[in-house]
This record gives structure tokens, sequence and C-alpha cells, in this order.
């Protein structure tokens, strides 16, 4: 997965022909990285847990009125409250919609 997005940076880079812009590849923070990975990880995982697509179980479950959509959304709740809140320790800042 990372190899793809750096050759999307490589391909992009090439393709622009604005004499001013960088086309080094400047490759991303150590802790970046590590939580890239950990989130890859977690989220292939995640997947496996739900035999495909989340959003697809999410969206069949509610419609159908079974109790693993609402489960989903709570999860995906807390999930989303707790990645929030772990974006720190990974250097990474929690943006302000204004």
């Amino acid at each position: 997965m990372i190899d793809l997005s750096v050759d999307a940076r490589l391909l992009a880079a090439e393709r622009d022909p604005s004499p001013e812009i960088n086309r080094s590849v400047v490759a991303p923070a150590p802790r970046s990285l590590l939580a890239a990975i950990l989130g890859g990880i977690l989220r292939g995982y995640g997947a496996r847990l739900a035999y495909g697509c989340n959003i697809g179980a999410y969206f069949s479950g509610i419609a159908s009125s079974s109790l693993h959509g609402w489960l989903w959304l709570v999860a995906a709740f807390a999930g989303s409250v707790l990645g929030t809140r772990l974006r720190p320790l990974f250097g990474l800042t929690v943006e302000d919609s204004k």
C-alpha cells in the first residue's frame, strides 16, 4: 500500500508541467508512517472480521433492522472518538472545523 502511494506521488510529479513544483519525494515522518501501518493493519483485520465491506454491513444491517447494524454504528463511533484522541500520540494534529 505504501509503495502504491509513493508511485502515485512520483507519477503526479512527472505529469505536472509546472516548473516551480519540487519534484522530490519527501519521506513521511516515522510517527506518521507508524500510524499509517498500524491503521492499515487494523483496517485489514476489521475487514476480515466483518467479512467484507463495513459500510455495506452497516447499511444493510440498519435497513434490515438487524442488531449487528446498530452495534456497528456504536463501535464505529467509539472507534472514531478513540482514533481522534490517539492522533496526538503519533504527532498528528486534530483539525478544527471553522
